[in-house]
């Protein structure tokens, strides 16, 4: 078994402390992203309703992916 690294262990403690117990699951994340995705693109600022969806980025490197892919499609037209 790998040993974590101090950044790694550090990482992984900051994300363990800013999780709350009623954050979004990735799936609920899903459920807003193309609303989300919309309002990044456009600029426009992130109604109170979407606060959470905004946070659960802040924590979840594959759904801010998924956000990335979604701002592309837009760019895309």
């Amino acid at each position: 078994m790998k040993r974590l690294s101090q950044e790694e262990i550090r990482d992984l403690a900051t994300v363990v402390l800013a999780t709350k117990p009623d954050e979004l699951t990735c799936d609920e994340w899903l459920e807003h992203a193309p609303w989300y995705a919309e309002l990044v693109a456009e600029g426009a600022p992130v109604p109170e309703a979407l606060r959470e969806a905004a946070q659960h980025l802040d924590l979840c490197p594959e759904c801010a992916e998924e956000l990335r892919a979604c701002l592309l499609a837009l760019a895309a037209g």
